[in-house]
Parts: C-alpha cells; sequence; structure tokens
C-alpha cells in the first residue's frame, strides 16, 4: 500500500514508511478519507424496517444497548454498564478503545468524569501525561500589530487518550454482562416494534447479529447512519487534521502550549483557499504533537483530503517547528472534526430516531473550534447518561424523546457558527482576512478580564460576553460587517439571530469554571 504514493505523496511515503505500522496508517487515513466519496454516492440504507431482515445468522446476544464505535463511545458505554447496570454490546470496526488523535484539555474539564462515578480523581489525575505553565493564540499579520495573546487553564493538560479509553474499556468488561468486540464492522441496524436487530460482520468475514432494546451510533464522521437520517448531508463544515507525535523538534517549549497559530496567509489555488493553522501541544517525555488544518464548508471546491494535507504538513513542518537531528515520528495523528451550523433557534441537526441515538462525532454537535468532540463528551457525559436511563427505564425510546438526550448546548452552538469566519473563501476573502480579523479579536480579548479568554476557548461563553466581544471587533475591524454578509448572507444571517434568540430565551445553565 506504501509503495502506491511512493511517487504522488513522496514525503507520507518517506515518513510513514519509517513506522512500524505505516501501512496500517495509511489505510486508516485513506478509509476517513472515503468520507468525501460517500458525499456523492446515493444515500445509503442502513437503518431498515425489521421485516425486511432477511432470515440467515442466529443472533448471537441479546442486550440493553449495542454501541457501533469504540471510542468516544467506549466513555458512555462504561457509565451506562457501571453505573446505570446496562448491558451494553461495543462494536468497532478497528480495535476498540484505541484513538487516532490525542487529547488537550483542562484539569478541572477532565475531573467531571469523576462525576460519574465510574472514574476517580486519582485515575484521571494519572492519565494527565503533561500539564502547561500557560498556553497562547497568534495570527500571521505585521509583527508590529501582532498580538499574542496568553490563556491559562485551557486545554494545558495533555490526557493519553488510549489509557483513558482503555480504563473505560476494563471498568466495562468488569461488568459480566457486557461485552466488547474489535474487527466488528457495522452493516446494518433492523428496527422493530419492541427492539432492533444490529447486523455486523465479523474479522472472519461472519455475519452477527445482536438483539437490543436500541442503538448508540459512535462512528463518528464516517458513520452511514448519520448519513442516512441526516438525508446525505450529516455536516455542513469540517476541519481536516492532520499531525503527529515526534520528538527531536529544536524549537519547542515544553512549557507551553500553542492553541492556534497560523505561519502565513491563506494559500490560493485557481478559485479554492485554505487558510492553514497550527496547534503545537507538549506531550509526555520527549514527546511533542504538531497539528495542521483548516476550517471549510462541506459543498467547497477545497481539497480536503487527509492524504494530501499529510504531504502539506511534512512540507510545511520546519517552516512552524524545526526538526533537529534526532528527529523521530512516533506516530500519526489525524481526522475529519465535523460541524454543523445550527441556522435556527436550537438544535437543526437530526441526532436520533426511534430507537437509535447518535453520539459524540456521530451527532456533530460539539464546536471545532477547539474542544471538539472529546471535549463535548467529557462536559455533557453526565447528562447523556442519566437522560439515557430514564428514557430506557421509562420505555421512552421514539425519536422525539431521544432528540432531548444530546450534548447540544446553545451557546456552543453559536459559537459553531462563528466558525464560518476561519474558512477562508478564495472568491470574496483577501489573502489576510482570517488572520488580520483573529488578530483583532485576540486585541479586544487581551482588552477585557481572563474569563472572556478562557470562556471563549473553553466553550464556555455566556451571551452578554459574546456580545461585547463581537461589538468590541466590530467597532475595531469594520470590515467585519461587510464580510458577514459574505460569509452569511440573508438566509444564514436570519439563522444566526435565530440561534442567538434561543440561547438568549434558554434556561442559563450558569457559568462552569474547570
Amino acid at each position: 500500500m506504501l509503495e502506491q504514493i511512493r511517487t504522488t505523496h513522496p514525503l507520507v511515503y518517506r515518513h510513514f514508511s519509517a513506522l512500524g505500522n505505516g501501512a496500517e496508517q495509511l489505510r486508516s487515513v485513506l478509509a476517513i478519507d472515503r468520507y468525501w466519496e460517500q458525499l456523492s454516492l446515493p444515500v445509503p440504507e442502513v437503518v431498515r424496517d425489521g421485516r425486511k431482515m432477511p432470515s440467515g445468522a442466529a443472533v448471537s446476544g441479546d442486550y440493553d444497548i449495542v454501541y457501533a464505535g469504540g471510542t468516544l463511545g467506549m466513555l458512555h458505554a462504561a457509565v451506562m454498564a457501571m453505573r446505570y447496570g446496562w448491558r451494553v454490546l461495543v462494536i468497532d470496526r478497528g480495535e476498540p478503545a484505541r484513538s487516532t488523535r490525542d487529547w488537550n484539555i483542562s484539569r478541572g474539564e477532565l475531573l467531571r468524569l469523576a462525576e460519574t462515578g465510574v472514574f476517580t480523581e486519582a485515575e484521571l489525575d494519572a492519565l494527565i501525561v503533561r500539564r502547561y505553565r500557560t498556553g497562547w493564540v497568534e495570527f500571521h499579520v505585521p509583527e508590529e500589530r501582532r498580538k499574542r495573546l496568553y490563556i491559562d487553564e485551557v486545554l494545558d493538560c495533555a490526557v493519553d487518550a488510549d489509557r483513558l479509553l482503555g480504563l473505560a474499556m476494563s471498568k466495562l468488561l468488569s461488568s459480566a454482562a457486557s461485552k466488547v468486540l474489535g474487527r466488528t464492522t457495522f452493516r446494518a441496524c433492523y428496527r422493530f416494534d419492541d427492539h432492533v436487530v444490529v447486523e455486523a460482520e465479523g474479522a472472519d468475514g461472519a455475519q452477527l447479529r445482536f438483539r437490543a432494546s436500541m442503538l448508540v451510533d459512535a462512528m463518528g464522521i464516517v458513520s452511514p447512519v448519520a448519513m442516512q437520517l441526516n438525508g446525505g448531508r450529516p455536516q455542513t463544515h469540517v476541519c481536516p487534521t492532520v499531525g503527529t507525535i515526534a520528538s527531536g523538534f529544536e524549537d519547542a517549549d515544553f512549557e507551553v502550549g500553542e492553541i492556534l497559530a497560523s505561519t502565513e496567509p491563506a494559500e490560493l489555488s485557481g478559485r479554492c483557499g485554505r487558510q492553514l493553522i497550527w496547534e503545537g501541544f507538549p506531550a509526555k517525555g520527549e514527546e511533542y504533537i504538531t497539528y495542521l488544518f483548516f476550517y471549510d464548508a462541506v459543498d467547497s471546491p477545497n481539497d480536503k483530503s487527509l492524504l494530501n494535507l499529510f504531504e502539506t504538513y511534512f512540507r510545511k513542518l520546519p517552516d512552524y517547528k524545526r526538526p533537529g537531528p534526532a528527529f523521530r515520528i512516533h506516530r500519526p495523528v489525524y481526522g475529519i472534526i465535523p460541524a454543523w451550523s445550527h441556522d435556527g433557534a436550537g438544535c437543526t441537526r437530526v441526532v436520533s430516531d426511534d430507537r437509535i441515538l447518535l453520539l459524540g462525532d456521530a451527532a456533530s454537535l460539539a464546536s471545532p473550534l477547539t474542544f471538539c468532540g472529546f471535549g463535548s463528551m467529557v462536559r455533557n457525559l453526565g447528562r447523556l447518561t442519566s437522560g439515557l436511563d430514564r428514557a430506557l427505564r421509562a420505555g421512552t425510546l421514539d425519536r422525539h424523546s431521544l432528540s432531548g438526550v444530546s450534548a447540544f448546548e446553545h451557546n456552543v452552538s453559536s459559537m459553531a457558527n462563528l466558525m464560518k469566519y476561519m474558512c477562508f473563501d478564495a472568491s470574496t476573502d483577501d489573502p489576510d482576512f482570517v488572520n488580520e480579523l483573529m488578530n483583532e479579536v485576540m486585541i479586544v480579548l487581551d482588552g477585557l478580564p481572563p474569563r472572556y479568554r478562557q470562556a471563549m476557548f473553553r466553550d464556555e461563553m455566556q451571551i452578554e460576553e459574546l456580545a461585547t466581544v463581537m461589538l468590541k471587533v466590530a467597532w475595531r475591524y469594520p470590515k467585519i460587517l461587510s464580510a458577514t454578509w459574505m460569509k452569511l448572507g440573508l438566509q444564514g444571517s436570519a439563522g444566526f439571530m435565530k440561534n442567538i434568540a434561543g440561547w438568549a430565551l434558554a434556561p442559563s445553565t450558569g457559568r462552569r469554571d474547570g
């Protein structure tokens, strides 16, 4: 497989070939890249009427919940099994409890997992492999106008994702009635009045069927269930992301997290263009994580291939962090971070159906700006699990009832809408637009109390805080007014105002400081 990219992607070939599992990593990257092909294909019918279920394989087991997807879904499944006593089955097409990315979060956010009663604070603290003194955000503008904004207690703890997921899996498996199956691919869900039958394919190609009260879809952005329930349009925006966990950089500061950083204007290619952004986070020992990504609309003409973005990453990496003589890549990290623009007063995305619930990136309810799916899951795990427990006990597993068991948050959905300003459009934007705008935002935040910057980058902003920031940015940078019209248009602007109105009318949940 690696030989197939030797000439087309020479840098990816060279670096992946040096990895012991380079071919397997490439295969995983290409599997995620098939998401783009799925968008142009007929919508798959994987949720089916039970009367259409063909005869064949016998039911292999009975459970209360079947989870398709063993990454973020593993955290939810562990709580449902251990705290609430439900019989759960987790199936995953790869190796369960493994992530293609590592995670950063503040300690206060991480310790919310202890509120579920399944994890202890000592266990969670042991998962933190590095803590930073501070972090910063900086965008590429002339140096005399550039504002490096320092932010404390935001994404300042590096968490070993695989150890956390492994801990969750071990707790789940301590329940004799629950089970985890790897190398098992979801194929279909047959729905009956009082149960579902989940059809899957085992590692040996055998057809498997599992009976359950409901299916929880945690298959991420490539979920065929989310594709079907949302009419072939499961996301409105995406953030393709690639990077590495490596050691041997000459200029890495292991005391500081680089939350967002750009090093150049938007790159142009015909009518296409992308504003590339970096992140840099110290990890365990001498390891350092670097990410390269960009924000974009799903239907833009830009190249969003992770494989191609990896080639760009390796080419541009020395402009961001200098690899030294001892530079070594330990493993690649990658994924497509999903986003949904809620042009309405509440959640406008389909996140449930009768006896089916979407979770994590399959639900696409997180803001892609900083916290993404992991932060959203940690923050909402308590209410997501208690809500589903109530629904199961009451037997209210219809689409409407399950739609309330979601990670939707009014403030997060409004911030997700602001992500549109980060999407560079070559037909309307100057190459410096994103950098200039975000630099002005950093200047405004620097003039406000620290809670504003912490709230913005921890997805905790209150409506009055957002209004303050937006008004100050508009005063300093009037160009944002015309840009709003170009970015959102009449329909998008109206939808965003409905989104804000829904937030204003929603019951206040108060601030959650981490």
